[in-house]
């Protein structure tokens, strides 16, 4: 298999995580290249539900080399949570998991400035996680944060903490009039256990996966989120923080462009929006309620309620244009199952202009009238089936409607389940 980028090529909560894990076979080392602790990536292995925050989604097969990435924003107290559960679980970590030194760290008072600014915003409110990911990156790009590798020497560690600390608490007390609920002893103290046990996997990652390169490793690259959440490209303010498009994995992960081959489209075969923000094909109805029921589609972060809507194929022309992809994995087909019509988004309507562009001004987006393609549903269950010859005939036809409205792309594989062998291989690499 190439070297792969995996990335969400909708509002996210796609099933990266399950196209990740599948994927792993064929790889031999898993970066995780930006995001923080405010995705949820779920994996089903054995009977044994995983979801993983910090933790790259492919460290549940044996020998695989797992790496949270630069661009990463370290929540090091969940990471250490999620090792736990692993070890729980008799997942072996040993010289395989590595963080890297560059990494931003996501700190106490981060997660207090984030709910604070939150709360502040009222009505206008992201919907952000209150994981602290904002305020990390926005340190970051003031050239204030303090990275991974500033736990390796304990006394300049603490020098950086308590000068930020001081910072952060006028800022929070006067800017959002609240107080600051967070002593520096405390805090001290909890990331003195925190650096002894994240030493083992502090590392210079960047080398590591220049050296994989050099051996003829095939690397895998996760992203988090979803395109349409990127801070430059996605549907502004009601974004993240990071850039979550394919080309952020090169500048997240520390390899060049050159490395990379393919880049995979993670699909759901309908759409699903967590947070605030347009959603142009949002079902507010019974059967988007039925959607989110049949579909699960909770937050595996926050658990809050994913707002669902047709498959709009606007949004994924631009995913495709924004990220390269050259293959789409189409997830949760079968949650489809038993509905009488499916229907796609071919195009919308903006001010009586009919377009097939979808628009870069979110404030267009919100007001745009979806226009759709009606196909028969289909009543023969999907994710009893070991190929896509099984499908139903509509089915089929759905699938090969998304592919011809998404610019012809490949698709990789089609997900009908949460299981591992609820995956049917398409075209393969």
């Amino acid at each position: 298999m190439p070297n792969v980028i995996i990335v969400g090529a909708q509002w996210g909560d796609e099933g990266k995580a399950k196209v990740v894990d599948f994927l792993t076979e064929k790889s031999d080392v898993i970066i995780r290249f930006q995001g923080g602790a405010n995705a949820g990536h779920t994996v089903i292995h054995n009977d044994a539900k995983f979801v993983f925050h910090m933790v790259p989604s492919g460290i549940l097969y044996p020998n695989k080399i797992c790496i949270v990435g630069n661009g990463v924003v370290f929540d090091p107290a969940q990471f250490l949570l999620e090792t736990d559960e692993l070890a729980a679980k008799g997942v072996k970590l040993d010289n395989r998991l590595f963080v890297s030194d560059q990494a931003h760290l996501v700190l106490p008072y981060h997660k207090i400035q984030d709910k604070a600014s939150e709360a502040k915003m009222a009505a206008g409110k992201i919907g952000t996680t209150g994981r602290g990911i904002g305020p990390a990156y926005a340190d970051k790009a003031y050239r204030t944060g303090i990275r991974v590798g500033d736990l390796r020497n304990w006394e300049h560690f603490v020098q950086l903490v308590e000068h930020a600390f001081d910072d952060k608490k006028e800022f929070v007390e006067k800017v959002y009039c609240i107080p600051f609920d967070l002593k520096l002893d405390t805090l001290l103290e909890e990331f003195s256990v925190i650096r002894s046990r994240m030493l083992p996997y502090i590392d210079d990652t960047s080398t590591r996966i220049f050296k994989a390169t050099k051996e003829g490793k095939k690397l895998l690259f996760e992203g988090a989120q979803g395109t349409f959440l990127d801070i430059d490209h996605g549907t502004y303010p009601f974004v993240t923080s990071s850039n979550t498009i394919a080309g952020s994995a090169c500048t997240g992960s520390g390899v060049g462009p050159t490395a990379i081959d393919e880049v995979v489209g993670i699909v759901k075969t309908y759409t699903t929006r967590v947070g605030n923000g347009p959603f142009p094909t949002e079902l507010l109805d019974d059967l988007g309620e039925k959607i989110r029921t049949i579909g699960g589609e909770f937050g595996a972060t926050t658990g809050r309620p994913r707002r669902c809507g047709w498959f709009d194929s606007v949004m994924l022309r631009k995913a495709i244009e924004l990220n390269g992809i050259t293959r789409l994995a189409l997830t949760k087909l079968d949650v489809l199952d038993g509905l009488p019509e499916v229907k796609i988004c071919t195009h919308y309507m903006i001010n009586g202009i009919k377009t097939d562009i979808f628009p870069s001004d979110p404030s267009l987006l919100a007001h745009v009238i979806p226009v759709y393609e009606t196909l028969p549903g289909w009543n023969k269950p999907t994710a009893t089936c070991s190929s896509i010859d099984e499908f139903p005939i509509q089915a089929r036809n759905y699938i090969e409607r998304l592919k011809a409205l998404c610019y012809s792309t490949k698709i990789l594989i089609v997900s009908t389940g949460p299981q591992r062998l609820q995956t049917i291989e398409v075209d393969g690499f």
